[in-house]
């Protein structure tokens, strides 16, 4: 994949966090807090599947993405410890509110992690842009 090729899918995966964000706001106003945590959730992966991009691996296992991420992003000093505790809570809550049979969501738990995907995002967005003058616009 050339460089070209490699900011296309790149901002083609901001995309996805950004709707995905939106999409999580959406749903935590209408008081929609399981949904609002997975797409939340996705928000993050979506992001995470950005940075990941850049390092030329392709994985699509969610556990593969995260642990990708503490290892190259987090352990490295490019990302802090708190973006790294993020994805996991969110991944966490996400399997369980999706899996779990009789898994009450509060307002308090997707309100965290909806705060958690728009702190990431903004972290991503900056990431790209100081790292690899990749300067991602929304487009609504």
């Amino acid at each position: 994949m050339n460089l070209d090729e490699k900011k296309k899918f790149i901002l083609f995966r901001l995309r996805e966090a950004e709707e995905s964000l939106h999409d999580a706001e959406l749903l935590f106003e209408n008081k929609s807090f399981r949904s609002s945590i997975n797409r939340s959730y996705y928000s993050m992966f979506y992001g995470i599947l950005a940075l990941i991009n850049i390092t030329g691996i392709s994985i699509s296992k969610h556990t593969g993405v995260i642990s990708h991420f503490d290892k190259e992003f987090v352990k490295t000093g490019k990302f802090s410890k708190d973006a790294s505790k993020f994805l996991h809570s969110a991944f966490e809550l996400r399997q369980e509110s999706d899996y779990l049979d009789m898994k009450e969501v509060s307002l308090e738990e997707a309100e965290a992690i909806l705060q958690s995907a728009k702190i990431l995002f903004s972290q991503i967005k900056d990431y790209l842009s100081v790292t690899y003058s990749l300067f991602y616009t929304s487009e609504k």
